[in-house]
């Protein structure tokens, strides 16, 4: 066993203080490793006023054989950022940050870092979403179903669906068949979420809009009639709330739709205001997102477009979070290509914006938005608190089960099948990105696998296979933040993975017809995430990872849950689960209640017995 591997701090009540300070306080840090009379100097490096500072830390105690030591630290400024240097008899200097242990100083890019005065939505940790298409999940008041030719838009009319058919294709439906899912629809399955165990729910856009996917406002300020209108969102979060659900509402303020009030006047008015709240040139042609002429994009150069969305006290994301509505958060749709447009580039800036007003009103507010890539620059502590954490689960525990990245398979036109990535190059998919944004955001990260914009794993038949899965969703349900469960996914329901009307089939509500397998594990993993303190601000650490293993703990010196994820069926593996803290205990699985034993900080694995799952040590 390396030593080193032993070597843990993060930005949480274990190893700090107070994870959220304000200017000025004065708090503890710590560090800890497997005890050793080797250590000759332990020192926190900070970066003060723009200075090194060696700051030396003292031992503070030994607790399941980790010895703790401690420092003491003023935050004087907004951000500070620093990590630890350990003399050792043995391997010299060494320079420990969020990503690794090195021989040599390393950059600064994955430093600790503490953010002074973070409005922190401290519920978010402690949370399982449910993910929901409005219009796929139950209809509640069939008086307002949009009805088959009740309005032509982009040349097309509307069509009534049965709850039972299958949804159009684009090509034959071109978003506008309607199953007619409402937010009453919502509030009558409230006791499906909490037998469920989730305990916050995100729903697609519900402004008023011409498709059924809402993406293409026509008013920000009324929610869609045939969702039952501002009254049924105000009767819908009344009951969540009271049901201790918290609930985030979907919107673009990238673009809206074209036939949008405030385009239709751009359009006809070119003095108007709102035609600067759009990108028109000298022959009225206007800028769309990715071209689509249904979606003109909105211009972050206009005054007026900026009160009106995020400045003024009425303004769109201020609305929707007081009183009557009293939302929990925002998911922001297309956020990185928000203020995009060539020469401008305004979107860090307004969304540094976005979230000052945002917090004024509710500190507490969640605010993410949506980016697959590496998107470290919105996640910095004054933008975003978390991103649909494609990037660091969807996309890798994906090319763990032999699937191709999402961007190769649309441009090759087939699903296709690749070889699966390691287990050790999944732990660095992983690592590199929790690494490098705040330790305090990492706990605030939407962690996903499906969605409205991606095929469901379990759609893709090739390489399916439901043991491997209960591994994937067990991964992300652990890893740091908050997981979301897409709608239907608990029961299995059926779909294609070849566009994306395949992912939005209407929800089945046969109990009959339900996948059982698929309700027990979201069941146990969303009463697990949210009642165990160790899963909420708990430490991670990978603790064995090989060629088709991935395994790693959260805990909390009280409390340890392992996850296991493996492609292999027939090898013994052993956990040194003493970097951990973990010496001798007896734990059980997750699932099927088997015991697992802990000897002497060793834990022995039979994979042809125990294979993806999550074993619970307390």
């Amino acid at each position: 066993m390396n030593w080193k591997k032993s070597i843990h701090s993060e930005v949480n009540n274990i190893f700090v203080s107070d994870k959220t300070p304000n200017l000025n306080d004065n708090i503890s840090i710590k560090i800890c490793f497997l005890e050793t009379d080797d250590i000759l100097k332990v020192v926190l490096r900070a970066i003060i006023n723009g200075e090194e500072t060696h700051i030396p830390m003292e031992y503070d105690y030994t607790e399941n054989k980790l010895s703790y030591y401690k420092a003491n630290l003023n935050i004087n400024q907004d951000k500070i950022n620093y990590y630890f240097i350990i003399k050792h008899k043995e391997y010299g200097y060494l320079y420990y940050n969020r990503k690794n242990v090195y021989s040599y100083i390393p950059t600064e890019d994955n430093d600790f870092v503490i953010i002074a005065n973070y409005d922190n939505p401290e519920w978010v940790p402690s949370s399982v979403f449910y993910q929901i298409f409005p219009d796929r999940f139950n209809n509640g008041n069939p008086l307002t179903d949009v009805e088959t030719g009740e309005y032509e838009f982009d040349g097309k009319k509307t069509t009534k669906m049965d709850w039972k058919n299958i949804p159009l294709e684009y090509k034959d439906g071109h978003c506008l068949d309607f199953f007619n899912g409402d937010l009453k629809g919502i509030e009558d399955k409230i006791s499906h979420f909490k037998e469920l165990g989730i305990n916050a729910i995100y729903i697609n856009p519900i402004f008023e809009s011409k498709t059924h996917h809402r993406y293409d406002c026509t008013d920000y300020f009324n929610v869609a009639k045939h969702l039952g209108g501002d009254e049924a969102l105000i009767s819908l979060v009344e009951k969540l709330h009271e049901n201790n659900i918290k609930i985030m509402v979907d919107v673009s303020i990238n673009h809206t739709g074209n036939n949008h009030k405030w385009f239709l006047k751009a359009l006809s008015d070119k003095d108007s205001i709102e035609r600067t709240y759009y990108y028109f040139d000298e022959n009225n042609n206007y800028r769309a997102w990715y071209g689509l002429h249904t979606l003109p994009q909105l211009n972050y150069n206009s005054e007026g477009l900026k009160d009106i969305i995020y400045r003024d006290e009425d303004s769109l994301v201020k609305h929707y979070l007081r009183q009557p509505f009293n939302i929990d958060g925002w998911r922001f749709d297309v956020g990185c290509h928000t203020g995009r447009a060539d020469k401008d580039q305004l979107s860090n800036k307004v969304w540094k914006n976005v979230r000052k007003e945002i917090k004024k009103v509710k500190k507490d507010a969640y605010i993410i938005g949506e980016h697959w890539e590496d998107n470290i620059s919105y996640l910095l502590g004054d933008e975003w608190d978390g991103a649909m954490n494609y990037f660091a689960t969807g996309i890798p525990l994906r090319m763990f089960s032999k699937m191709v990245h999402r961007r190769l398979w649309q441009y090759e036109g087939k699903l296709g099948i690749s070889e699966p990535c390691t287990g050790k190059e999944l732990d660095k998919m992983i690592t590199q990105h929790y690494s490098r944004i705040p330790n305090q955001l990492a706990f605030l990260q939407f962690n996903l696998i499906d969605s409205h914009d991606i095929f469901r794993y379990h759609h893709h038949e090739e390489v399916f296979d439901f043991d491997l899965y209960k591994g994937i969703i067990s991964t992300m349900f652990l890893l740091p933040g908050t997981p979301s469960i897409y709608y239907g996914d608990e029961i299995g329901l059926k779909g294609h993975p070849y566009s994306d009307e395949g992912a939005r089939y209407p929800m089945e509500w046969d109990k009959n017809k339900w996948d059982l397998n698929y309700y027990e594990l979201y069941n146990k993993l969303s009463k697990l995430k949210t009642s165990e303190d160790a899963m909420h601000y708990g430490n991670y650490k990978t603790i064995y990872a090989d060629e088709d293993t991935f395994i790693y703990a959260r805990y909390n010196n009280k409390t340890y849950i392992i996850s296991i994820l493996t492609n292999n069926k027939d090898k013994t593996i052993y956990i040194p689960t003493n970097i951990i803290g973990l010496n001798n205990k007896t734990g059980a699985d997750l699932f099927n209640g088997d015991e697992k034993i802990v000897e002497n900080g060793i834990l022995r694995l039979d994979l042809s017995k125990t294979r993806n799952t999550v074993l619970i040590f307390k």
